[in-house]
């Protein structure tokens, strides 16, 4: 494995080659996402589901990355960070994408076997018993068939629109009446089951494609079938957004029209597809050769999340039973008493989402409260946090909602939620054309004792209740007055475009974001040369962001030491002598999707300490975010809540060794070995209770492992 060198007259730290390529480190990320699917220490169906994700990330890398960089091309712009032309990225995407579809289904062949060991079985049309005809030909006829729309393809009947990710057999038939040959497109509709249970005590299940399959010629009567294929495709789903747009809601509306009619970037075909069949449907939609990506197995394993659905508890994890904070028990339900006692994190999943929910609630009901404003992001189809929200209004209450239009694939949802919520009397904002909202914040203002005290909710992930329970997240509620008084005017610049004033503690982008991490990577810089601990932790989901990076690269040279826990994307090259060499870099990846964004700074007196400048965020360390989204970066100061991020969180995602993946300089990932000391940080969290929203209970049990006196 090669190592990057650096001296300082190599020029290294003014090269494209101190970055890594952002597009090859998403595709190493799913590939870390693929080889839970090969993890045998993973339940069966867990191991089904890593492999669904993986499948259904890499659809949404070529509906926006790669359709993107076509789009650099066509428009004859562009080079990344380390110095290659979209064409060298599409290039390099290709060849790690196509050993990526390979390796995904070579590990759907093993899945299969080890189902069938476990009794769930997927059978190919020549498995399926004699006994089971009559039941599958009633299934057909009265489930499938209905639904099912043949197509002759001829002058008077040209080749049909096909839905982005749609899926579609192709025949070449044969007229028994005058041996006249015909094309056909017969499209599978996505409302119909990909795999279709059969009856009977063992749990068996057939394609849909192997079962339409079966009945040609019920669909084609009169007909010989003489050759048959399958194909998917991608469509570019990138949204255009003009500047001069009069009317942001129906600008959008028609743009998710023309969403629907992208061009077709990618076209998946099934192995035994003929060649004569593959050129009539790659000519028809207009792909040429090189978009063309024939697969050996399952077309479209993105689809096979719904085996997990089944009732096998055996085969998938234990239940995560999340608890909900004491202290809040304690005050009756009272979410503003518990507030108003200290401040109060929520560490989602270990730690319920329903607290979240009944703060809004909560605010609904109350007579005492007069306003309420919310920011939403992404939320859940039959979302508790809206209807509380138009619960509010409803009641009488001032109700704000910021409801982001640019959130990529729940553009509709949104929509749909924000004319829910102004027929409710909601004052409905949708922010910037140019700028998405990103920040996840909630504000109810109260009156009390004649005055009005106003509390806020900071999260690092979205007000949705589904994905709460699998994303590691952070909630952050308080009623510290100048942290209210800034998400005040935060709120203010987002309904009345005011440039804000300088904050009193809340940092926001695309404002005072990236000078703020820059002075704090600067100080750890000064601390070192004046004989004191420089040292900083991150824990993020991206970092990419050129300004940034070589900041740290900056301050490793002057000695400090930093740990970054980077999901995802990785722009950073770690441990080049001289250059790089005091940061590591890890990546985690387990049970839990890893989404809350943690910085920690040892202000000189290193980490941990109960000095340390400890912040969460809504914002990766991404140029997008630090300049074209509206973020927030919040300081923790409450002690306890202070310990629990940085003597907790942090230090058990660091102390991770079952879970985590080490980046090398040359980009690549290796799997940490765990020694006989196996430590999960996911384990961890599960089975000890957090240190905020304890309440009295915390002086009756046992406090968690002081895990950095282990890790040390």
């Amino acid at each position: 494995m090669s190592t990057y060198q650096f001296n300082k007259n190599n020029g290294l730290d003014k090269s494209p080659e101190r970055f890594i390529n952002r597009e090859l480190s998403w595709l190493a990320f799913n590939e870390r996402v693929l080889d839970e699917a090969w993890n045998e220490e993973h339940p069966l169906l867990e191991r089904v589901n890593f492999l669904s994700i993986s499948a259904n990330n890499l659809d949404e890398f070529y509906m926006v990355r790669v359709a993107g960089l076509k789009g650099q091309i066509a428009a004859g712009v562009g080079l990344s960070h380390d110095g290659r032309t979209p064409l060298q990225q599409l290039e390099a995407i290709q060849l790690k994408a196509e050993n990526l579809i390979k390796r995904q289904q070579e590990c759907w062949k093993i899945l299969c076997k080890e189902l069938k060991n476990k009794e769930i079985l997927i059978l190919n049309i020549q498995e399926i018993p004699d006994e089971d005809q009559q039941w599958l030909n009633n299934y057909f006829i009265d489930q499938i068939f209905p639904v099912l729309t043949p197509m002759a393809i001829d002058p008077a009947h040209p080749f049909p629109f096909i839905l982005n990710r749609g899926f579609s057999a192709v025949l070449q038939l044969l007229r028994k009446s005058d041996n006249r040959e015909m094309k056909a497109l017969l499209p599978l509709p996505s409302q119909l089951p990909r795999f279709i249970q059969l009856t009977g005590k063992s749990v068996r299940f057939i394609t849909l494609e192997s079962l339409v399959g079966l009945y040609f010629d019920k669909l084609f009567p009169g007909f010989e079938v003489i050759n048959t294929g399958y194909f998917s495709i991608i469509r570019d789903s990138e949204i255009e957004i003009s500047e001069k747009a009069e009317d942001l809601v129906r600008l959008f509306e028609t743009a998710l029209k023309r969403r629907r009619r992208g061009n077709v970037i990618r076209l998946k075909i099934n192995a035994a597809m003929p060649a004569d069949l593959l050129k009539f449907v790659s000519q028809a939609l207009h792909v040429p050769a090189e978009n063309v990506m024939m697969e050996e197995g399952l077309l479209g394993l993105a689809k096979i999340s719904s085996l997990i659905h089944l009732d096998r508890p055996d085969l998938r994890w234990q239940p995560l039973i999340s608890r909900y904070p004491e202290r809040v028990r304690e005050m009756g339900g009272d979410c503003f008493a518990a507030i108003r006692q200290k401040d109060i994190i929520i560490h989602h999943p270990y730690e319920s989402f329903d607290v979240v929910v009944h703060f809004i609630r909560q605010a609904a009901s109350d007579p005492a409260v007069i306003s309420i404003k919310q920011t939403l992001y992404r939320t859940s189809h039959d979302s508790p946090v809206v209807k509380a929200l138009i619960e509010a209004a409803e009641a009488g209450k001032s109700v704000t909602a910021l409801v982001e239009l640019k959130a990529r694939f729940d553009e509709e949802a949104n929509i749909r939620w924000a004319r829910d919520l102004e027929r409710a009397g909601v004052q409905v904002i949708f922010g910037f054309l140019d700028l998405k909202t990103h920040a996840k914040l909630s504000m109810v203002i109260r009156k009390e004792n004649g005055l009005l005290r106003s509390y806020v909710h900071f999260g690092t992930g979205n007000y949705n209740p589904d994905t709460a329970r699998t994303f590691t997240d952070l909630s952050f509620f308080t009623c510290d007055p100048a942290l209210c008084r800034d998400a005040a005017k935060l709120f203010n610049y987002i309904t009345g475009y005011g440039h804000p004033e300088k904050m009193e503690k809340l940092i926001i982008a695309p404002f005072f974001l990236r000078d703020k991490l820059l002075n704090l990577i600067e100080d750890e810089i000064n601390h070192v040369k004046n004989g004191r601990p420089g040292q900083i932790w991150l824990k993020v989901n991206a970092i990419i962001d050129p300004p940034l990076i070589d900041a740290l690269y900056r301050a490793s040279q002057e000695g400090v030491k930093i740990e970054l826990v980077v999901r995802g994307i990785c722009g950073l090259r770690p441990g080049i002598p001289g250059f790089s060499d005091n940061i590591s870099v890890k990546s985690v990846i387990g049970r839990f999707l890893e989404h809350g964004r943690i910085a920690c700074f040892g202000a000189g007196y290193g980490l941990p300490s109960k000095q340390a400048k400890v912040f969460i965020s809504s914002a990766d360390w991404m140029t997008r975010n630090m300049e074209r989204r509206i973020e927030a970066f919040i300081p923790i100061e409450n002690p306890t809540v202070h310990e629990q991020v940085l003597d907790q969180i942090m230090i058990a995602t660091l102390k991770d060794n079952t879970q985590s993946w080490i980046l090398k300089s040359d980009g690549q990932y290796v799997r940490e070995k765990s020694a006989d000391d196996k430590f999960s940080a996911h384990s961890f969290f599960m089975k000890n209770p957090s240190l905020s929203g304890r309440g009295t209970a915390i002086k009756n049990s046992s406090r968690p492992p002081e895990l950095w006196r282990e890790r040390k």
